[in-house]
């Protein structure tokens, strides 16, 4: 059930390999279970393919907090509209930021200002926009998980090598392992079991969530993100909760191993520090966070430009961070799809490709508005 034997895409988008796995789920599942899936590309598969509706009525999934667009806090968006409203600065982001409320606006709201703002699709895409534009001060949003660090961390490490002055960072890279063992140490937590994220594993191993498995009791799954991944990792998710098992495997054996990509991993920690990090929905969560070491201080932004230190309060209406703690679904959120669109959101999860209440809202909308 690990899927080593299949070899092509189309292979993990097979319905008849897909119903097999269910069947299997089926035979061996006896209790009720709630499994959570870290990252908000499983969560869109999940809701694109109708995962969750194959699956036996006792088998509940909850979404995790695996959207680092979602889970970057008010004040880090903030600092970004500040910086990119001066006059000299061109601001780069992923596209997925650029709608993401922050506690008056958000940066698409301020390009239409007369911002400077550019789409980007790596921070490479930034250090070129640097070098043309030496006049101006090129501020790249660094936002994600484990998996976009080494980028960023190479693009930095560039930066540094060309001697270039006029380019800066807003950091708010976040680390996993830290978000599960506060969901997992939680007094109101659901979750039995886990489905990891497959692409951080790709840059990070699960070497770090073998203490957490042990720790907490808990089985967790590395997986992969099409159809076919899924349903095996909670295959093998529901077979340890079943036999009162707690150990990790790994279902996603065709890009990770337990020891990950040690080049990566090398860039990330000659770059960065591990630091304490705000999550927006979450909290603060120790050593969560990646922040710039002492040798590349001079690229942080927030330190160039200065930052807000004022703390932000999130709407009382929104329930995003609940729905990122896995405590509640997206349409028990009393603004989803009312007050909260697409259109009009109230949160990161309703902007960000990865976000849960986008997922449900896209997937199932014709249903569940109400």
């Amino acid at each position: 059930m690990r899927g080593e034997y299949l070899r092509f895409v189309d292979e993990y988008r097979d319905g008849t390999i897909g119903q097999s796995v269910v069947a299997a789920i089926n035979q061996k599942i006896t209790r009720t279970w709630t499994i959570m899936e870290i990252c908000g590309g499983q969560t869109h598969a999940i809701m694109k393919y109708g995962i969750d509706q194959l699956l036996p009525p006792s088998l509940k999934l909850v979404h995790g907090p695996g959207c680092p667009v979602c889970v970057t806090p008010l004040q880090k968006i903030d600092n970004a509209i500040a910086i990119a409203a001066k006059s000299n600065v061109i601001l780069c982001s992923f596209g997925d930021m650029l709608r993401v409320p922050g506690s008056q606006k958000d940066l698409l709201s301020v390009k239409a200002e007369g911002a400077d703002i550019r789409t980007v699709y790596s921070p490479l895409d930034a250090l070129k926009i640097a070098d043309r534009n030496p006049n101006n001060q090129i501020v790249f949003f660094a936002v994600g998980f484990e998996t976009t660090a080494p980028a960023t961390a190479a693009a930095l490490v560039q930066a540094k090598r060309a001697g270039l002055k006029n380019f800066s960072m807003v950091i708010s890279h976040v680390r996993v392992p830290p978000a599960m063992k506060i969901i997992l140490s939680a007094q109101d937590n659901r979750v039995q079991g886990f489905l990891a994220a497959g692409h951080v594993c790709t840059v990070m191993g699960y070497s770090e969530y073998l203490a957490i498995s042990k720790k907490y009791n808990v089985p967790i799954v590395v997986t992969g993100f099409e159809p076919v991944d899924i349903l095996q990792g909670i295959y093998l998710c529901v077979q340890q909760l079943e036999t009162q098992q707690s150990r990790v495997e790994n279902q996603y054996r065709r890009a990770v191993t337990q020891e990950g990509n040690h080049a990566a991993q090398h860039l990330i920690e000659k770059v960065f520090r591990t630091v304490e990090q705000q999550w927006r929905g979450l909290g603060t969560i120790v050593d969560s966070g990646l922040a710039l070491n002492a040798d590349f201080l001079e690229f942080d932004a927030e330190r160039r430009f200065g930052s807000c230190l004022e703390p932000v309060e999130e709407s009382t209406l929104c329930q995003s961070g609940r729905v990122l703690q896995g405590l509640i679904k997206p349409t028990e959120c009393p603004a989803f799809a009312n007050q909260c669109t697409p259109d009009h959101p109230m949160g990161a999860t309703m902007v960000s490709s990865e976000g849960a209440c986008a997922a449900y809202y896209q997937y199932r909308g014709d249903n569940l508005q109400g």
